[in-house]
């Protein structure tokens, strides 16, 4: 008697039938183990997951970090807190080695991003980058696409890092950031240096998009289809696309910050990355969705001209509706900064009370 094969959950079957590949946006080692069943060949982190895994698994870091302190009786709060996220990167890079050398550097790798606390100095940016990079050959960096952030990025380029530009939700901060990548590559070509095995991807975070313009709709009071806020990241993203084929990037968009299941199944059948919480992986893998490719699918033209009735909705959809001076104090852009740097802040705190713990 043959034991019947058990259908493949709809995140295999997309990544065995489209070129859109799922990264998790987590780098907790129990969640990667199992994303990679599902298919997945990346995997993220930033100040937010990071300070999340460690508060939320004290049973495993609570004697690291203190370890970490023991052997380095000189270091502050954040140099601590920041080798434990070093520590958690570098295993969770192991566990996607696999998948670089299949891909040949294109996918398997970790993203780690840059300290929020530099955001104002390109050099400082550029430079951990590169320091980031060298912990493990399958690493991708995090850096905004704010002006400085632009600038930085360019450079770590040029530098030999692949680097995923964070801190994006528009199709300007898209194209900005993909042109500067651009440059990188081609003066590392112009010196002959490899540019081959290299793997910059550009993130729109699709959903702080949403959240944004769900916030503007109730703070001005506009009065809109409110089925249409749940399409404005999706109909950026797909604006973003179109541009970077047209263009020729080698950088690939990546779709983060999940908000509902369209945030992933609209993208499939693009060459793409889509890299969502470990939660909404297990929703959309348990359900009976079977995947079509629909990247190429435009969002209906309703809810675009809904979404019009929103100044910011534009500023974030039109190739020029930003310039990059405007990129930092863009809403999204500065609650999500304020975010990281509150999970830096928060780190922090987490480290002082497990070496001074409150009397």
């Amino acid at each position: 008697m043959t034991t019947p094969t058990r259908t493949p959950g709809p995140l295999l079957a997309a990544t065995r039938a489209f070129p859109t590949v799922l990264w998790n946006d987590s780098s907790d080692l129990d969640e990667l183990r199992q994303s990679i069943s599902f298919g997945a060949v990346g995997a993220t982190c930033n100040p937010v997951i990071a300070y999340t895994t460690i508060s939320h698994h004290p049973e495993i870091w609570n004697d690291r970090i203190r370890t970490i302190a023991e052997a380095n009786p000189t270091w502050g709060e954040s140099e601590i807190g920041w080798r434990a996220v070093k520590d958690m990167s570098i295993e969770a890079a192991a566990l996607l080695k696999p998948a670089f050398d299949e891909y040949q550097g294109r996918n398997g790798r970790l993203s780690i991003q840059t300290d929020p606390r530099f955001h104002r100095n390109a050099k400082q940016l550029a430079d951990q980058a590169v320091e980031f990079s060298e912990m493990a050959p399958n690493i991708v960096v995090k850096i905004p696409a704010t002006k400085t952030g632009i600038e930085a990025i360019e450079d770590a380029t040029y530098r030999g890092v692949s680097v995923n530009v964070t801190v994006s939700f528009s199709v300007p901060q898209a194209v900005r950031a993909a042109e500067a990548i651009e440059r990188g590559l081609e003066r590392r070509d112009a010196e002959g240096l490899d540019t081959a095995h290299m793997g910059p991807v550009v993130t729109i975070m699709c959903g702080r998009l949403d959240d944004w313009l769900k916030t503007v709709v109730k703070r001005d009071g506009i009065f809109i289809d409110a089925s249409a806020l749940e399409w404005a990241g999706i109909a950026a993203f797909k604006n973003a696309y179109g541009i970077f084929r047209t263009r020729g990037f080698r950088a690939r968009l990546l779709c983060a910050a999940f908000r509902n299941v369209y945030q992933w199944s609209e993208f499939q059948g693009g060459d793409v990355v889509v890299s969502p919480p470990f939660e909404w992986q297990l929703v959309i893998n348990n359900s009976d969705y079977e995947p079509t490719a629909r990247m190429d699918v435009p969002v209906d033209p309703h809810y675009i001209e809904e979404l019009r009735r929103i100044p910011d909705f534009s500023r974030a959809y039109d190739e020029d509706g930003m310039t990059p001076e405007e990129f930092e104090s863009f809403g999204p852009t500065a609650k999500t900064l304020r975010q990281f740097l509150e999970a830096d802040t928060n780190l922090d705190i987490l480290v002082r009370d497990l070496l001074i713990p409150a009397p």
